[in-house]
């Protein structure tokens, strides 16, 4: 089989594509900030693989982050690695976005917390130890679990800065330049997850957690339709 990794991490404003031979990645692209991810992803992924003389079809493996993040995004990233995995009959990884971001914090961050921004007050949270989750993600009030964070804890992930002023002074924060995710992230946490089988890959979604902004303001015009969610 190929070593060639094709890889998508949409789930932030600023999407990015890889393409790496093995555990080394060969290739990297950020699409344009300024424009939907779903107008550059495919153009992008088009010339890193023409770099290499390649097609889809000579890949071993696509690698997605599958959130949580922006809605958008990570919906164009998986509905793009979806379709190329099962036309050109490409085992598909589906990465957990946070596991991409526990695994680009330094050695030491045994005990770390990934947090994002879920809105609301709230954020996105899971617990990690020695690389490794120790719980589902969920959403939680930002106010209530960020001041606990002390001189054992670790903290990473792109709402660090959202919430700064709800952190406890005593924790350690990841340098700036990890706490987003990254390829390379997606990467590295991918080597660890099995691909999907055919039967698996058009069931797998994106990990919101919670609606999309249009059917949240949808809900709140409609009270007596809104259904609690469970996280």
């Amino acid at each position: 089989m190929s070593d060639w990794r094709l890889v998508l991490e949409t789930s932030g404003r600023v999407g990015k594509v890889g393409l790496a031979n093995g555990s080394a990645m060969a290739h990297r692209a950020e699409l344009d900030p300024s424009r939907r991810h779903a107008r550059d992803l495919a153009a992008t992924i088009r010339a890193l693989l023409e770099r290499e003389r390649l097609r889809i079809p000579d890949l071993g493996r696509i690698l997605v982050s599958v959130g949580p993040g922006g809605y958008t995004g990570l919906r164009v990233g998986l509905a793009t690695a979806k379709t190329l995995a099962y036309a050109a009959n490409v085992p598909l990884g589906a990465v957990p976005t946070f596991r991409a971001i526990a695994s680009q914090a330094p050695p030491e961050a045994a005990n770390l917390w990934v947090v994002a921004d879920a809105l609301q007050g709230t954020i996105y949270f899971q617990r990690f130890t020695d690389g490794k989750p120790i719980d589902e993600v969920a959403i939680v009030p930002a106010a209530d679990w960020l001041p606990w964070a002390n001189g054992a804890t670790w903290l990473t992930g792109p709402g660090v800065a959202v919430h700064s002023e709800k952190l406890n002074c005593a924790a350690r924060i990841v340098d700036e330049g990890f706490r987003e995710p990254t390829v390379d992230g997606v990467l590295t946490a991918g080597a660890t997850i099995a691909p999907l089988t055919r039967e698996t890959l058009f069931a797998i979604e994106p990990l919101y957690l919670r609606g999309s902004s249009a059917e949240e303001k949808a809900e709140s015009r409609n009270p007596e339709r809104t259904k609690p969610r469970k996280v």
